[in-house]
């Protein structure tokens, strides 16, 4: 299971949550750490949190210890427990959706298409074919000239995911970006 895992996106998103805020710099690792210490009087070092939240690149697989540990924090017994209780929430949902943008099975092989999101982030992707693109301009953001990901939708208001990205050589993951308030505009170019 990596850390891409429904099962682990829902667990960080449930620290979050429990915590009242969300994990998005040092100083919020280092807080969480002190609030596992005084929930459980478990370890877990900002390290191990910032590679589990995907802040810094590390295993992909995150180590069963460090799961149960951020369970216990929730109340469960173990990783299992947690898992077991996943399974009847009501707040885990599908939906299907739509609006303004641009789907990757409408673009030729070689078109552009420019898309930005907050607070003031902005790339252009270019269509290699088979919902492959290469980040051709970034701003503001984790992506770099260069990258190439999958992607097979770009819509205004929504997230959008890369998934298979690559960057500087290192091995494939999955980026969000617009994770909270989606993207604030796509346009072909």
């Amino acid at each position: 299971m990596t850390k891409q895992s429904p099962e682990i996106v829902s667990l960080r998103a449930d620290i979050e949550r429990l915590m009242g805020r969300t994990m998005r710099t040092p100083a919020d690792f280092d807080w969480l750490n002190l609030r596992i210490w005084e929930v459980c009087h478990e370890y877990l070092s900002p390290t191990t949190l910032k590679r589990l939240w995907g802040y810094i690149d590390g295993a992909q697989t995150p180590r069963h210890t460090t799961l149960t540990i951020l369970c216990r924090v929730l109340g469960y017994a173990s990783w299992e427990e947690y898992i077991e209780s996943i399974a009847d929430r009501q707040d885990i949902e599908s939906e299907t959706f739509s609006g303004e943008g641009i789907r990757a099975d409408e673009l030729q092989t070689g078109d552009s298409i420019e898309v930005a999101w907050r607070p003031n982030r902005r790339a252009v992707l270019r269509n290699d074919g088979n919902n492959r693109f290469t980040i051709i301009e970034a701003e503001n953001s984790k992506l770099h000239v260069g990258d190439t990901c999958s992607a097979v939708c770009f819509l205004v208001n929504r997230p959008m995911y890369l998934d298979n990205l690559i960057q500087m050589g290192q091995s494939p993951k999955t980026y969000v970006a617009g994770k909270r308030h989606g993207l604030t505009y796509v346009r072909r170019i």
